[in-house]
């Protein structure tokens, strides 16, 4: 599912443009991770954080003017797609006191709600820099693995500490769009398997034409455009559920879509586009096993524990595999539970015989399936950290029933223990606004090099 993100009001109204402002220096906070070659032989790299566009002031070229307040567009600075991106500017961020990002050594903390002296943020997406203008690509597949310490104790039903990958352009489109001047130094060039249209600016040229605000989120709209690439969802979680899921795309690049034909969350045929939108996904909760994972459970979410995913082997048989550690012992992933479905990672095997006894659509088989993501993967994707909370449906497909019209007891129906009425985002805000989430000690190598 996609992330659809409350964001920042106020003066510092959210939005992102392609010119570049100078009313604040970008100074991309620091962090470090690891490259692995054999256990216990591993090389820190020194990477750097940066925020996403889309969270960004985006203001007159000259002067403090908005290009963009609440959730619509200035309509004499941006009348159109190409006058907005050559009228407006998007500035550098102030990563803790806007935002409340805070990098440290090998570590990265997200908090849910900062009040700053200007603006409310909701949330926030980063990305992991290999230099203050290209994002760092990790190559994943074949037979390599991805691990890191996650601490999401204090993120309650409704929210999403999401940590995946995604196809996007090592420079953020800098070189492929002439009129994106800002590249990935401001955190452009986004995209994912919902084709989201919700961003300000694809392609270096405003989202404009066509923008619907939205109904209920006082930041966000819909634009006539959306920004479709594969995606590899590592981690989705909070305290209470998790899920991993690659979602494939019959084009492995950033590429623009055009309204409703994009499909994904935010249009009128989900299955329309590019992408599969619902992807292959393993999440112990609905595969049976309701004992694996939350609070004092065998993965005790109320304290820090690693994560492990490896990819093993490459096209249509390439399986995706998931471990815990936790207190010094390696824990592997649930085995599913589910009649007909036997297993505890992803395989071309696994996700037909799910698809098939829970009665959902294989768009993911349709787009490619292993294979598209094994290219995706292979190639290499953008390490994307994030904490957001859902204006679509409540994050109830992560962590509650889903659909709520469907009963629990149906296969596939139960995600987590979470109530049906969780998730609203006016109440998560409200009542969880001090929530974080932590992720840290990243290594990236051959398989079983990275933990043990």
């Amino acid at each position: 599912m996609h992330r659809s993100i409350a964001i920042a009001s106020g003066l510092l109204a959210v939005a992102s443009g392609q010119l570049v402002g100078t009313q604040q220096t970008e100074t991309h906070p620091s962090m470090t991770w690891q490259q692995c070659t054999a256990k216990g032989s591993c090389t820190t790299k020194n990477g750097k954080v940066v925020i996403d566009a889309n969270w960004r002031w985006l203001h007159a070229k000259t002067g403090y003017t908005n290009c963009y307040t609440g959730n619509e567009w200035n309509s004499t600075l941006c009348k159109d797609n190409k006058s907005c991106a050559s009228n407006c500017a998007l500035d550098g961020a102030d990563y803790k006191g806007t935002y409340g990002i805070t990098a440290s050594g090998n570590s990265l903390q997200l908090k849910f709600v900062t009040k700053g002296e200007f603006s409310t943020n909701i949330g926030s997406r980063t990305y992991m820099m290999k230099d203050d203008t290209t994002y760092e690509m990790y190559k994943l597949a074949p037979n390599l693995e991805f691990t890191f310490d996650v601490d999401l104790s204090n993120l309650p039903c409704g929210l999403n500490g999401a940590l995946y990958f995604v196809s996007m352009d090592a420079d953020g489109g800098l070189k492929k769009y002439s009129a994106n001047k800002a590249g990935a130094k401001y955190g452009t060039g986004y995209c994912d398997a919902q084709c989201p249209r919700d961003l300000k600016f694809i392609n270096g040229e405003g989202n404009v034409e066509n923008w619907q605000a939205s109904s209920n989120d006082a930041n966000a709209g819909v634009g006539g455009h959306g920004s479709c690439c594969a995606e590899m969802d590592i981690w989705e979680a909070n305290s209470v559920s998790t899920a991993y899921t690659p979602h494939s795309c019959s084009t492995v690049e950033q590429t623009r879509c055009d309204g409703d034909k994009c499909g994904g969350t935010y249009s009128a045929d989900r299955y329309a586009g590019l992408c599969d939108p619902d992807g292959c996904d393993f999440n112990s909760y609905r595969m049976g096993d309701t004992s694996f994972y939350g609070k004092g459970k065998t993965v005790d979410t109320s304290k820090k524990f690693t994560v492990v995913t490896q990819f093993v082997g490459t096209g249509d048989s390439m399986e995706i595999k998931r471990f815990y550690v936790q207190g010094g012992k390696v824990i592997p992933n649930s085995e599913s539970k589910i009649d007909g479905v036997p297993g505890n990672s992803l395989t071309t095997k696994f996700c037909d015989a799910q698809k098939k006894v829970f009665g959902d659509m294989y768009t993911f088989k349709d787009k490619g399936g292993m294979a598209n993501m094994a290219k995706a993967l292979t190639a290499g994707m953008v390490l994307v950290m994030s904490l957001w909370d859902d204006h679509y449906s409540n994050m109830l497909w992560l962590d509650s029933s889903y659909p709520t019209d469907k009963d629990a007891s149906i296969p596939g129906i139960a995600r987590g223990e979470c109530d049906t009425g969780s998730g609203v985002p006016a109440d998560v805000e409200s009542a969880s606004a001090g929530a974080s989430v932590t992720y840290s000690n990243i290594k990236y190598g051959p398989l079983n090099t990275t933990f043990g």
